[in-house]
């Protein structure tokens, strides 16, 4: 399965459900299973205290360097002035899910020239799986 690796606290927003839109500055031909891994990066552990990421709880207990969720890659959209909205919009019409909403936009880098990667069926592993992550799209062998 495929991979990417975010640091903690956008890794675990997206296995709770509240970030369905990941930002990229790269663009990528895949579409299908995602693998959504913690990395150990603890860089930005201090936003947990604030709104709105203090959705994922306390700092101390997000999971790091371990595989958190799994989702489906359906779409990537290039961010410009014209569709950042448009497109989400529309998505949203065609009940996916997908909203620029207050949130979605703090838990991003809406910036134009990149890219949104939209995410559905996004399920939290029941237990964080021990892993060892890498940059980019990358292959999880499951055991």
């Amino acid at each position: 399965m495929k991979a990417l690796t975010l640091i903690q606290p956008w890794a675990t927003l997206i296995a709770i459900g509240a970030k369905k839109i990941e930002t990229r500055s790269w663009y990528t031909d895949y579409r299908g299973p995602l693998a959504i891994h913690a990395g150990k990066n603890k860089e930005f552990l201090y936003l947990c205290g604030m709104d709105p990421f203090n959705l994922v709880g306390h700092s101390a207990s997000l999971p790091m360097g371990a595989m958190v969720a799994t989702c489906e890659l359906v779409h990537v959209k290039r961010i410009n002035a014209m569709t950042s909205f448009v497109a989400c919009k529309e998505y949203w019409w065609n009940k996916k899910g997908w909203m620029l909403d207050r949130n979605e936009r703090a838990f991003g880098d809406f910036t134009e020239g990149r890219y949104m990667w939209l995410l559905t069926n996004i399920k939290m592993l029941p237990e964080p799986i021990p892993a060892k992550g890498a940059q980019g799209l990358w292959n999880w062998e499951e055991s």
